[in-house]
């Protein structure tokens, strides 16, 4: 079994889902039967951002499918990010393959860009030093991080890689980006049994930047 998948269960957690009520509101001195116009200046809601589609993950022998946006963070990235996640209102998807490739996308909206830049790099920190707290948590595993540069698109994108090798030999191999437009904040985790020689990075990394364009 994968370690993120062993670890996820130990660090996973329930994000906080924001619900927000609708009230109807009439307007007052308003006579009986009459129509009551909404106010021009009403603020519209806002667009949800998209996610990336099966066919935009670095290519597969099997291919890929896309399972349905789901509300909530993923545990399939909890080995790194479970107890460092301030609660949003998270939205994720999930994609596997028919052997032992698996991704995740998760995106979240905050409240300003402000937040959206100090979550995303909330996030950055907890995957630079996800391989130093897993070897601290799991004295069976020995796990190494990479970072593997920037990405210029929109606010911004930055790529991670992590390895894990267990005592009795399982090894892993994640990459994770996390980008940002205006106030989004997105994550894609992509993760295979290997080391660093069998992931895809240069398709990873435009899958990283599509994410992030794709978003609106």
């Amino acid at each position: 079994m994968p370690v993120r998948t062993r670890v996820a269960a130990l660090a996973a957690l329930t994000a906080t889902a924001l619900a927000v009520g609708a009230a109807a509101t009439t307007q007052a001195g308003a006579a009986p039967g009459e129509t009551v116009q909404k106010s021009a200046s009403a603020p519209k809601k806002a667009a949800a951002p998209r996610f990336l589609a099966a066919s935009e993950l670095p290519p597969h022998p099997t291919g890929w499918t896309a399972g349905p946006v789901t509300d909530g963070f993923p545990e399939q990235l909890a080995y790194c990010l479970g107890e460092g996640v301030p609660a949003y209102d998270y939205r994720h998807r999930l994609f596997h393959t028919e052997l032992d490739t698996s991704a995740v996308q998760v995106t979240v909206v905050t409240g300003s860009a402000a937040k959206g830049k100090a979550l995303a790099d909330r996030l950055n920190k907890e995957i630079r030093t996800c391989a130093a707290r897993l070897e601290r948590l799991y004295p069976e595993i020995e796990a190494e991080g990479r970072f593997f540069g920037t990405l210029p698109v929109e606010e911004g994108a930055t790529v991670h890689g992590l390895h894990t090798e267990t005592s009795y030999g399982a090894t892993d191999v994640n990459l994770l980006s996390v980008g940002r437009d205006g106030r989004t904040v997105t994550v894609v985790g992509w993760g295979r049994m290997g080391d660093f020689d069998d992931a895809p990075l240069a398709a990873f990394k435009k899958t990283a930047k599509k994410a992030v364009t794709k978003l609106y």
